[in-house]
């Protein structure tokens, strides 16, 4: 590894993201991280041929895969072949595998929502109005319906997940780097989801959160975990992004970002440096 590491910077800076501009937070990001490091941006359906030249790779906000499936399966399994670093590493248990993770951890009695994948495992929600289904594959929103249980034998076919509409207060996420908490950010009106404003999480809130980065088991990298806050003022986990979770940096104070950049970067020396270990398939 040279002095100065090359990272191949994953980013769609096309990608049109509904009430988000991934290109002005990847333009900014890349920026500071070239203070420390040589990078180069490609778009997601480059990666596989462009990564061999580099000492690792960093996925950003490259959109849902879903947009560029083949590629992306060609960018893990070349990684895999040749051992390359991924950053986020791609043994990540949580969107970067799918939606398996939000049923395995209902099964194993976490504050998540309730979700099955099954009609016949219905009765195992609680009773709700209506329903939410969407694609184990979804992300952003696509493929989400939601339905009365009279309409659910129409929507739940395939690889889908099944889960009660909530009636929550506000959503919350809280960003990480590492393990490290970095900072928080809500949504007051649930209608708005990225209408987002700073939020100081109480101890009882980060306890919450940091379950579900130390269920991950992500030694380095970058996590989002969204959560919805209930009537009854209790938190249940909506997605555990760890695939290219958006940051909103743009709302956060300079002093915060100026943080979290920091910490990427230090993230990012330490994952280079750290022993090769098996890549997921």
């Amino acid at each position: 590894m040279s002095a100065r590491s090359r990272l191949l910077y994953v980013t769609d800076l096309a990608y049109q993201a509904k009430g988000r501009r991934y290109c002005d937070e990847d333009i900014h990001l890349s920026s500071r991280l070239r203070e420390e490091f040589t990078i180069a941006l490609a778009h997601p359906a480059d990666a596989a041929a462009l990564m061999d030249g580099f000492d690792g790779v960093v996925v950003r906000n490259s959109g849902p895969v879903l947009h560029y499936q083949d590629a992306y399966d060609a960018f893990r399994a070349r990684a895999a072949e040749r051992g390359t670093r991924v950053y986020n590493p791609l043994t990540a248990r949580g969107d970067m595998a799918g939606k398996q993770y939000l049923l395995d951890l209902t099964k194993a009695g976490y504050p998540v929502i309730p979700t099955v994948d099954r009609l016949d495992d219905l009765g195992l929600l609680p009773a709700a109005d209506e329903y939410a289904v969407k694609p184990k594959a979804g992300a952003d929103s696509i493929g989400l319906h939601f339905a009365d249980r009279g309409r659910l034998a129409q929507l739940a076919r395939g690889d889908v997940l099944i889960q009660p509409r909530i009636d929550f207060l506000y959503e919350v996420s809280f960003y990480f780097v590492d393990d490290a908490f970095q900072y928080a950010l809500h949504a007051p009106d649930p209608a708005r989801r990225w209408d987002l404003a700073p939020y100081e999480p109480t101890a009882a809130d980060l306890d919450f959160a940091r379950r579900f980065i130390a269920w991950n088991t992500v030694d380095h990298g970058i996590q989002r975990v969204d959560a919805c806050r209930t009537r009854d003022f209790g938190l249940l986990l909506v997605e555990l992004e760890d695939l290219n979770p958006y940051l909103s940096l743009n709302l956060v104070d300079d002093a915060t970002r100026e943080a979290f950049v920091a910490a990427m970067k230090t993230s990012l020396h330490c994952f280079l440096a750290a022993p090769s270990a098996p890549a997921a398939q």
